[in-house]
């Protein structure tokens, strides 16, 4: 939010996947590549997996959503961060809890939101729309994964190849995850998958392009219940538990819905001079 005080912030989370949100209504503010990785730095900004600006809507949504990536690199969608921005639009009246429509890069979604149990709590449901199912790929493709038993490629308005195999460890993550993220020409979020306690249950670890591995990810939980539902390994209500928390999937033929918490974490204020001095710091001041 633009403010005489400086740039207004809140942080959310999503099942640990982490969002900075601006509200800018007049959309007047846009954030550089630059000023989105340095607040999302870790350690030299506040820490993100990713920057959220909020607009007034248009053509019949409620709200516009920008997302840029902890790399200051534009992304299409976020099931995660979508939960989060409308948790931010209700906490500042802009819009009531309820259905909320917002417009994305990967087209208009629908958020049902509301407010649970505990300080900043809050708990969302997005109707993710329509998921395309592409090719099966060959085993191969990731030949440092144990037990790969299927693997294809998946599209919700953003890119991802989801494996289903053997569970995976830290150095297999890190080492395929970014070498099967350009497998895609517009690079792709790879997902490991493997079964859950249940049958209706999978375990799943996240590489996003242009932040690495996640605690959680809205699009690729659904791109691996969407995929897994398509090789008959779970219904159409699944419960898909990433490292930061669980989340659900109902499969509804070609379209699917993300639901789970949001939590509010804290307000920030950054002034206008310190990021532009963090920005030349990192070197993309002028």
């Amino acid at each position: 939010m633009l403010s005489t005080g400086g740039l207004r912030l809140t942080k959310h989370h999503g099942a640990g996947n982490d969002f900075l949100v601006m509200l800018d209504p007049d959309g007047q503010r846009s954030l550089s590549c630059e000023e989105a990785r340095v607040l999302c730095d870790r350690h030299r900004g506040i820490g993100a997996d990713g920057i959220l600006r909020v607009m007034s809507g248009s053509d019949g949504a409620a709200l516009t959503m920008e997302l840029r990536n902890a790399d200051g690199g534009t992304a299409e969608m976020s099931g995660n961060g979508i939960r989060c921005l409308v948790q931010a639009a209700v906490d500042a009246g802009w819009v009531k809890p309820g259905p909320v429509s917002v417009a994305t890069g990967g087209g208009l979604r629908i958020v049902e939101y509301r407010a649970a149990e505990g300080p900043g709590l809050g708990h969302a449901r997005v109707d993710m729309g329509p998921v395309t199912l592409g090719p099966e790929l060959a085993a191969d493709i990731a030949p440092d994964v144990r037990g790969v038993r299927h693997a294809r490629t998946v599209d919700i308005g953003n890119p991802h190849i989801v494996l289903f195999a053997d569970a995976v460890d830290d150095t297999t993550v890190a080492t395929v995850g970014p070498r099967l993220e350009h497998f895609v020409a517009s690079r792709a979020n790879v997902e490991f998958v493997w079964p859950g306690a249940t049958s209706d249950e999978l375990t799943m670890r996240v590489w996003e392009r242009g932040v690495g591995e996640t605690l959680a990810c809205g699009t690729g939980t659904c791109a691996a219940a969407a995929a897994a539902h398509s090789w008959g390994l779970v219904g159409t209500l699944v419960r898909v538990n990433n490292p930061g928390g669980t989340l659900e999937v109902e499969v509804r033929g070609d379209c699917v819905s993300l639901a789970g918490p949001t939590q509010k974490v804290a307000e920030i204020t950054v002034e206008e001079t310190t990021l532009a001095g963090l920005v030349t710091a990192l070197g993309g001041g002028s």
